[in-house]
């Protein structure tokens, strides 16, 4: 568990900033004209955040992921059809058991596309398909900004009323999320370079986006008493009702895995896109969806199933990836005229000294060769 949570805290550093967000939210929420201020930069810093996507998202990798046409299918199976069914089912057995917000909430998180950088990150650290994976959380994304809208007015009600006022939010989401990303996208010949080497500078601007709407969804949720509504026990259904969508939603990808006979890497990239929810999707649209008052509670759900997500990946991600150096170590390819006579000996064969320069360029050319799979793929 050491390990995992190593590797968790390296790939999202701001859980504990996303709680004291919470925390300010709830002790000194935005209130008045100031709120509209609040409002307003914060859509200007989704805006931004979307551009930025866009601009990050290699052609190249497209190209050399999209042609796994069986691995996408499934992922987006996964996010688009086998989560919004366990989220129509759970809501319906839980009706009239739980505040009809939060179960909305829970219902919401189902219907969200997956996240993109933890989704590619753990692929990487569990040796996966990385290309595929790349693909795969992009593509899950760029149709989220269609889907999720329409999935959200076919299926989701709030107070009686359809959880959509009218096909004007979807328009916001379009001109909000979808015009952004396709900007950057088509600007990354221009501006490409200078984001990718400025990763570490500009991720600020991703994370620092999703903490300003969090506190302004929070402002106005307790301004109308979220903190009223909701309590310890709400706190502790929703991680139980969380563990149990992760958990069903896993075993069925693993069953799905083996029937469509994947390959260990691309059953990894099937784990990891098609078992995760995107907060930074999903808070922004959450914003254009829903009145601001309800906001905060509907999204509540969806910041405890993201860090439950994060940790149960992170320990899967670690034992892959163990896995994978323990089969490497055990099929090393001995190097030296030394080793290979020891292992000669070992498996009961003869090498005559004659033929032992052979035998050690040509599993030298193999090790190379075995190098060159493993870094095509880490």
């Amino acid at each position: 568990m050491g390990r995992a949570f190593k590797l968790l805290v390296s790939i999202d550093r701001f859980l504990l900033l996303l709680i004291a967000v919470v925390v300010a939210a709830s002790l000194v929420p935005v209130r008045g004209a100031a709120a509209g201020w609040v409002d307003l930069a914060a859509d200007l810093a989704i805006a931004l955040l979307f551009f930025l996507h866009g601009a990050k998202l290699s052609r190249a990798a497209i190209v050399q992921g999209i042609g796994n046409l069986k691995l996408h299918a499934l992922v987006l199976a996964s996010t688009y059809l086998l989560f919004p069914l366990l989220g129509l089912a759970l809501v319906a057995l839980l009706h009239g058991w739980g505040n009809p917000l939060l179960l909305s909430g829970l219902l919401f998180l189902t219907l969200l596309p997956s996240t993109v950088q933890s989704s590619i990150a753990f692929t990487a650290i569990a040796r996966g398909n990385v290309a595929a994976a790349v693909c795969s959380a992009s593509l899950s994304n760029l149709l989220g900004i269609f889907l999720t809208p329409l999935l959200v007015a076919l299926f989701m009600q709030v107070d009686g009323k359809g959880a959509v006022s009218s096909w004007h939010s979807i328009w916001t989401i379009a001109v909000q999320l979808l015009l952004p990303f396709v900007a950057g996208h088509l600007l990354r010949p221009v501006i490409g370079g200078f984001v990718d080497r400025n990763k570490k500078v500009l991720q600020p601007v991703d994370r620092g986006s999703i903490l300003l709407v969090v506190y302004s969804a929070f402002s106005a949720a307790v301004v109308n008493g979220i903190w009223t509504q909701v309590n310890v026990a709400d706190l502790a259904g929703l991680l139980g009702l969380s563990a149990v969508l992760l958990a069903a939603v896993m075993a069925v990808n693993v069953l799905m895995a083996r029937l469509a006979g994947l390959s260990r890497e691309d059953f990894i990239v099937l784990l990891f896109c098609g078992s995760k929810k995107s907060l930074a999707s999903g808070v922004p649209m959450a914003g254009a969806l829903f009145a601001p008052a309800h906001v905060g509670l509907i999204v509540l759900p969806l910041m405890i199933f993201h860090q439950l997500q994060l940790f149960v990946c992170a320990a899967l991600a670690g034992r892959f990836r163990s896995a994978a150096e323990a089969r490497e170590a055990a099929v090393a390819i001995p190097r030296s005229e030394a080793e290979i006579a020891a292992a000669a000996q070992a498996a009961g064969l003869a090498i005559p000294d004659a033929c032992l320069p052979g035998v050690t360029a040509n599993l030298a050319l193999l090790d190379r060769h075995a190098a060159t799979l493993r870094g095509a793929q880490p």
